[in-house]
């Protein structure tokens, strides 16, 4: 595969150590975040392992959200475009119409969130006994969203001599359930701590009165943000309304995401965001799963994170791929204990700076 001819110049660390195993047909439990490169690191070997010429599934990867599928959909179809790959994205929010269309018209790999795989099944228009290959990406982030019950029926229909891999940032005992009821003698590999934050990551916070929230948003996304793209976090599909509005009245280009939209509008907010038409993104934590733009420069946690594994996740969303980025969390006054406690768990205090409004 010409590697080099589609920007893979040198491979990541979980690049480095899924590669061999992968390649040999062996089984691999991968524990690493978003943005460490792991898309290739199971892409490459399901590539390197499917036949084109053969007109039906044989790579299957499940993912937690819409646009992380779309997103795998994509690198897979660039790693493949050189063998004339088949590779079709199925989720919800799309006419399934269009997903049979394009299961009908040699395919060979699938990337799909857990219901609309289940669905295709149902329905006979997806048929999973012939897959060599199967990935579960982001397993923590499909357990918390509730997938477990859905990923195991998946699992019960294909092949049990298939190639599995597994790719989690956490490994709580369901997921290593999974690990024991469903893969063969897997190599583990550890890429950083369960809760290690990047370390090109600059984490600051400030103090802001409750009512000032907006007022300081504004500030910092005019006076204090560099030309990269902005991350801002809110925990409700109503708190990313609210904000998206309020800053558009600020004359702050802005577009919000979160599972109420209808796809269309999902997938217009992230084309403008990946163009660069827009550069501030307000998201909830669901919505911003498996999101892989290295072009975020700041995180903003314009809500508190609520423990230290969503604050690792949202502050994970910048500093992708040996860039740097800034982390910012707005403390208010009924944040001190939860933000004290975040604090200690981290294991270090954040720099707290000042606004100038």
């Amino acid at each position: 595969m010409a590697l080099k001819t589609i920007g893979y110049e040198e491979p990541t660390p979980i690049q480095t150590d899924c590669l061999p195993p992968l390649l040999d047909g062996n089984d691999v439990v991968g524990q690493a975040h978003t943005g460490t490169g792991k898309t290739a690191a199971f892409g490459i070997p399901m590539v390197e392992q499917v036949d084109p010429s053969l007109n039906f599934i044989q790579g299957l990867v499940l993912v937690p959200t819409r646009e992380l599928a779309m997103q795998v959909r994509d690198e897979l179809a660039r790693l493949g475009q050189f063998r004339k790959l088949g590779v079709v994205a199925c989720y919800g929010g799309q006419p399934i119409a269009r997903q049979i269309t394009a299961l009908n018209r040699n395919a060979q790999i699938v990337v799909g969130t857990p219901g609309r795989v289940l669905d295709h099944i149902g329905r006979g228009t997806l048929r999973l006994g012939d897959v060599r290959t199967l990935v579960l990406d982001e397993a923590d982030e499909m357990l918390d969203i509730g997938f477990l019950p859905d990923i195991e029926r998946i699992l019960s229909n294909t092949p049990r001599d298939r190639q599995t891999a597994l790719f989690s940032a956490t490994l709580p005992p369901p997921i290593r359930g999974i690990v024991g009821r469903h893969m063969k003698s897997p190599t583990w590999i550890r890429i950083g701590n369960e809760v290690e934050t990047a370390p090109d990551v600059r984490q600051v916070y400030y103090e802001v009165l409750e009512t000032d929230r907006i007022r300081a948003c504004v500030e910092l996304l005019k006076n204090h943000t560099n030309d990269g793209k902005v991350l801002l976090f809110r925990k409700t599909k109503a708190g990313v309304d609210n904000l998206t509005q309020a800053l558009q009245r600020q004359g702050i280009k802005v577009v919000g995401i979160h599972g109420g939209l209808v796809q269309g509008e999902r997938n217009a907010a992230m084309k403008a965001f990946h163009a660069g038409e827009i550069k501030v993104l307000v998201a909830t934590n669901v919505a911003a799963r498996g999101l892989d733009i290295p072009e975020i420069s700041h995180v903003v946690n314009y809500d508190m994170p609520q423990n230290l594994e969503e604050y690792v996740h949202r502050i994970g969303r910048t500093a992708r791929m040996g860039r740097h980025g800034v982390a910012i969390t707005f403390v208010s006054e009924w944040d001190f204990e939860i933000f004290d406690l975040l604090q200690e768990s981290l294991g270090t205090e954040l720099t707290l700076e000042k606004l100038t409004f």
